[in-house]
């Protein structure tokens, strides 16, 4: 069965690419690459539901992303 998650990419401080997944809490993972972290949060994500369980997305849809300066 294929799924699809949501994966929120940023860069940090460092240069490094962060990948997460907001419907799996805990599940991120971050690399130098494009290529390697869309490699390792395939990974992650499948590392998440083996150890949460098959039902363990929460269902969360994603409505958007925004900027906001303060």
């Amino acid at each position: 069965m294929v799924r699809e998650f949501t994966v929120v990419i940023e860069k940090d401080e460092e240069g490094y690419l962060v990948a997460s997944v907001p419907s799996l809490p805990g599940c991120h993972t971050q690399a130098r690459s494009m290529d390697e972290l869309l490699e390792r949060i395939k990974e992650a994500i499948q590392l998440c539901l083996e150890v949460k369980g098959e039902n363990a997305e929460e269902h969360l849809e994603l409505v958007g992303v925004q900027m906001i300066r303060v």
